[in-house]
C-alpha cells in the first residue's frame, strides 16, 4: 500500500475526523482566550491551524496502524491515554549520581536536534524537543524548557528542593506519562492535562524501539 492510499484511509476514517473535531475547538478555545500584540498575530495562528491540526490528527492515527505505541488513542477527547502510576515514573533519575547519568546519556554519539525529550515542569512531564547542542559548554537547548547544562560542576542539585525544571531521559514509562499528561501533587495523582496540539505532532515522532532515533512525521 502506498503512502498516498493510505493517507487516503486514514482521512475517511472516523477517528481522523472525530481528531480533527476535537482539536478545532480546544484550539479555538485557546485562541479565543489568548492575549496577541496584533491582529496579524491571531491571523497568523489561525491561518495554520487548519495545516497543523490535519497534519496531528493523520500522524495520531498513523502511529495506531503501525500498532508500535503503547498509547491508546482517545479520538474523542484529541489525546492519548495510558493508565496512571501511583509513582512518579521517574524513579533512577532522582539523585545526583542519577542525574549525572541521565547527562552522560546527552553526551552520547547519535542524539541530535529534532530528538524528541521529556522535560518535567512542576508537576508534570512535557514532550519537548532539542532545537540546539553546544557541545564545547556541555549544554543542550530544548523549544519550551531551554537551556540545560549536562556538567555536573553546573548543576545545584538538593534532593529535598522543589524542582521545578529537569531534563529527563527517555524510556517508555516516562514517555508514556508524557504523551497521556500524567499530573501528581507530591506523591498525589492529579487528573491528567492535555498536552499541547505541538506535544500531540511531537509524540507521533517517538521511536517506541530506540529513542534515540524519532520518526519522520
Amino acid at each position: 500500500m502506498s503512502q498516498t492510499s493510505l493517507w487516503q484511509i486514514e482521512t475517511d476514517s472516523g477517528d481522523f475526523a472525530e481528531l480533527c473535531n476535537g482539536l478545532y475547538q480546544r484550539e479555538i478555545s485557546i485562541i479565543a482566550k489568548g492575549h496577541f500584540g496584533s491582529v496579524e498575530a491571531m491571523q497568523t495562528r489561525l491561518q495554520s491551524l487548519s495545516y497543523y491540526i490535519t497534519r496531528t490528527a493523520h500522524s495520531m492515527t498513523q502511529v495506531m496502524a503501525q500498532g508500535n505505541s503503547p498509547l491508546i488513542l482517545d479520538s474523542q477527547n484529541a489525546s492519548w491515554s495510558s493508565k496512571q502510576s501511583k509513582k512518579k515514573p521517574f524513579a533512577g533519575q532522582v539523585t545526583s549520581q542519577e542525574c549525572d547519568i541521565v547527562s552522560n546519556w546527552y553526551l552520547q554519539s547519535g542524539i541530535g536536534i529534532g530528538l524528541v525529550v521529556p522535560v518535567l515542569l512542576v508537576d508534570h512531564i512535557i514532550i519537548d524537543c532539542i532545537d540546539r547542542i553546544d557541545l564545547d559548554r556541555q549544554r543542550l537547548h530544548t523549544n519550551v524548557g531551554g537551556w540545560f547544562s549536562l556538567m555536573p560542576m553546573d548543576r545545584t542539585f538538593n534532593p529535598a528542593a522543589n524542582v521545578t525544571k529537569r531534563l529527563l531521559r527517555p524510556n517508555k514509562r516516562i514517555m508514556t506519562s508524557a504523551c497521556a499528561g500524567h499530573c501528581w501533587q507530591g506523591d498525589t495523582q492529579k487528573s491528567p492535562v492535555i498536552p499541547s496540539l505541538r506535544e500531540l505532532l511531537l509524540s507521533c515522532a517517538i521511536n517506541w524501539k530506540n529513542f534515540k532515533k524519532p520518526l519522520a512525521i
